[in-house]
């Protein structure tokens, strides 16, 4: 069966995996399954529905939700009759929310429940365009999007034929999709995706992994997330059954229930694994704890290419039955993929979760490339921790003389939605994509050093990457977040959030009294804990990266409140303006 267009996933799995749990979501406290056909069936209505209430090729709808088995069912309704998807995050601001619905043009919102609703109502009755609105949870004064099923099947002998037609016509270049940007640097852009980007994605890729039908796997992290999107398409390609988690707070408990094999994630979450993980070993006594942490220990020497010596081999097939076992237990057991993406990840995470038998594959993209350019696989030969992989089927990347990595291939978008300056801004005069970020290729690795717009020069001369810096401090289990700053400065200096968790734990078994998180950052003793970190860390560092100033944080940093986006990355510009007089202390000397 041939995939052109994204909906031809559906004919493939009528084809070819008929299930009884093809999607499934845990709702209080039970798994709601839905079949091969049913899925298939919820499309159709959706789209004789829309069609209904007059949708018609080219026009938008906005969904803001969280991850269910109706997103897929609207998803694939609105893209088999040409109606173009904009799915958007559900932490953005309100003037965002602002902005995207008046650019879009979208003539329907669909939100996934009554606190959303009550947050964009009255934003929506500002915007012109939008004619309806429906929410996916049961909510007072909303329409339900039952009422879209519930038309569709009403209607279904009016048009039946009709959708029919209506997908012969749709073509794999035309548009299926708007993502808007998450906004790192300034005003979210409108990333054009056709059929054939997303396809081409997902045909490259659906091979370099070892699940296949009999899998089931997690999906929790937002399917406004490209990554989280084009791999939920790459799964239902491969007949994957996926179970969406009941809460971001019970994913870990998902995954044991249902022994999933697999997940997509971001560094950051994965982060906070490991950090939880060693916590947990500090807490432990006497022997136990140096078991655990010679085992840590181990796991950091670990060689993909199968390079370690037999004694280190040795070693680690003890490691693996006493502590290793453990963490697989704690997922479940039957954890076969990770896939990792949207931020460098922690090569030292990396080694030792592919010691421990967790296999993590990092790639590399970005949303105007759908978004795989290079992608590592779980093993030895197409397995180099540190690097992002070698490239994927039909994509080309060169490196530009400034160190920019360059792309093309099926998988780069179409351009920015309604601005043509800067589509002709993101290519170079040869049609090259221009990714924003710096790296190198190695015997056919791709290896990321850092974003182009972040790199800033010392007053010494010497050229600083921030985000590889900061990536070396968040290894400490003190510190949650930091930002680099010091352009033109003989030194880098930063801002750092504390990991006020551990913080708390410390500030107790040393008897600090504190009111609030401020006081805390305030205490002589918590200052001189941290004067000390940066010490230690700076040893590991080359001169010229090492911080000599810093300012502790009192808040914590999220989506909701602005300093990272909602796939937690930095806000640098959102940042420097919140703390302009903490970074103009700290940007004061030299």
């Amino acid at each position: 069966m041939e995939v052109n267009r994204i909906f031809d996933i559906l004919s493939l799995l009528a084809n070819k995996y008929d299930k009884d749990d093809i999607l499934a979501i845990k709702r209080a406290g039970t798994w709601e399954k839905f079949s091969t056909q049913q899925y298939i069936e919820m499309v159709n209505n959706v789209s004789y529905g829309l069609l209904e209430l007059g949708m018609k090729k080219g026009d938008k709808i906005i969904s803001i939700s969280n991850n269910r088995p109706e997103w897929n069912f609207l998803d694939m309704g609105m893209m088999q009759i040409g109606v173009v998807h904009i799915p958007i995050y559900s932490n953005l601001h309100g003037e965002d929310y602002q902005y995207i619905l008046n650019h879009s043009e979208a003539k329907i919102l669909l939100l996934s429940d009554n606190e959303l609703f009550k947050k964009l109502l009255p934003i929506a009755e500002q915007v012109d365009g939008i004619e309806l609105l429906y929410t996916f949870d049961v909510v007072d004064g909303a329409y339900n999007w039952r009422k879209i099923v519930e038309l569709g099947e009403k209607h279904s002998f009016k048009h039946a034929a009709k959708v029919v037609e209506i997908k012969k016509e749709i073509q794999p270049n035309d548009l299926a999709t708007i993502i808007y940007t998450s906004g790192t640097t300034g005003r979210s852009k409108g990333v054009m995706l056709s059929h054939r980007n997303l396809v081409s994605n997902v045909l490259a890729t659906h091979r370099l992994h070892p699940l296949d039908h009999r899998d089931r796997v997690i999906s929790f992290l937002p399917l406004s997330h490209v990554l989280e999107r084009r791999t939920n398409y790459m799964f239902q390609y491969n007949g994957i059954s996926i179970y969406y988690a009941e809460r971001t707070e019970t994913v870990i408990d998902n995954v044991k229930e249902i022994q999933a094999s697999g997940f997509v994630t971001v560094p950051r979450l994965l982060e906070r694994v490991y950090d939880t993980i060693r916590a947990k070993g500090y807490e432990l006594g006497g022997l136990k704890k140096q078991i655990f942490f010679w085992a840590v220990n181990l796991g950091k020497k670990y060689r993909e290419d199968g390079s370690n010596s037999l004694l280190y081999k040795s070693q680690l097939a003890i490691a693996n039955r006493l502590i290793f076992s453990k963490w697989r237990d704690a997922l479940g057991g039957n954890i076969k993929l990770i896939i990792s993406g949207g931020a460098a990840l922690s090569v030292e995470i990396a080694r030792v979760f592919q010691a421990a038998q967790i296999p993590v594959s990092e790639g590399y993209g970005l949303s105007e490339t759908s978004p795989v350019i290079a992608v590592n696989e779980i093993a030895h030969p197409k397995l180099r921790l540190g690097s992002v992989g070698p490239l994927i089927e039909h994509v080309q990347v060169k490196i530009a003389d400034d160190g920019e990595i360059l792309c093309k291939g099926p998988n780069v978008m179409l351009g920015y939605y309604k601005d043509e300056q800067k589509t002709r801004e993101a290519f170079d005069k040869d049609g090259w994509f221009k990714t924003g970020d710096i790296g190198h290729l190695s015997d056919g690795f791709l290896t990321i050093t850092d974003r182009k717009k972040e790199i800033f020069k010392l007053s010494t001369g010497e050229y600083i990457s921030p985000q590889v810096i900061e990536n070396q401090f968040k290894k400490s289990l003190f510190i949650e977040q930091i930002m680099i700053v010091g352009e033109n400065k003989k030194h880098p200096k930063a801002l750092i959030v504390p990991n006020f968790e551990q913080l708390e734990k410390w500030s107790k078994q040393n008897t600090i009294q504190y009111n609030s998180q401020k006081d805390m950052i305030q205490n002589k003793l918590i200052q001189f804990r941290y004067e000390a970190i940066v010490k230690r860390i700076n040893k590991q560092l080359v001169e010229s990266d090492r911080i000599n100033k810093f300012e502790l944080v009192c808040q914590d940093w999220t989506p909701l409140s602005g300093e990272l986006s909602p796939t937690l990355k930095l806000k640098r510009k959102f940042i420097y303006e919140k703390y302009q007089d903490k970074i103009a202390r700290l940007l004061s000397d030299k």
